[in-house]
């Protein structure tokens, strides 16, 4: 019984605040070969279309994960989605997506889009789970790190 009581709290799900930012730009770095700075995190975060939920493990104010999106009348463009390497594979994107999704849904969007590079099979696989469904394709779009380029698959999600 007292290994029960020992166990990590699980992560919470909250907003992430320009106070942030440098988790942020720091877990975006881990995620991506072109990382956004702290700076483009706090331009972000002070805009008030965007919406950002932070995924925060343990007891701590430090996110181990996040989403951003940018809403724009009823339809929104999910511009980010990482996670720190430790949280990884552990199933923590799905529910930091589903309630990003149903805060969207609740501040009256109806069409959630996205991109993703079609290598991500782990994103890929999460992304249809909830219901998005491939709408198009953009060749050379992301960067590699190894200096080639890699196509993005354009997704969406009626809410």
């Amino acid at each position: 019984m007292l290994s029960g009581w020992l166990q990590k709290p699980p992560p919470q799900i909250g907003p992430v605040e320009v106070r942030h930012a440098e988790r942020l730009a720091a877990i975006h770095a881990g995620a991506f070969a072109r990382p956004w700075s702290a700076i483009d995190f706090e331009r972000l975060l002070a805009e008030r279309a965007v919406l950002a939920d932070g995924l925060f493990p343990g007891r701590g104010d430090n996110p181990g994960g996040f989403v951003l999106s940018r809403r724009v009348l009823d339809e929104a463009e999910i511009l980010t989605v990482a996670l720190d390497p430790s949280l990884r594979g552990r199933r923590c994107a799905a529910p930091l997506l589903r309630r990003h999704l149903d805060a969207l849904n609740a501040r009256g969007v109806r069409r959630v889009h996205l991109e993703v590079d079609e290598d991500n099979q782990p994103a890929l696989a999460l992304y249809r789970r909830l219901g998005f469904i491939e709408t198009g394709r953009r060749a050379g779009y992301y960067a590699k790190p190894d200096g080639s380029r890699a196509t993005a698959l354009t997704m969406s999600v009626e809410l």
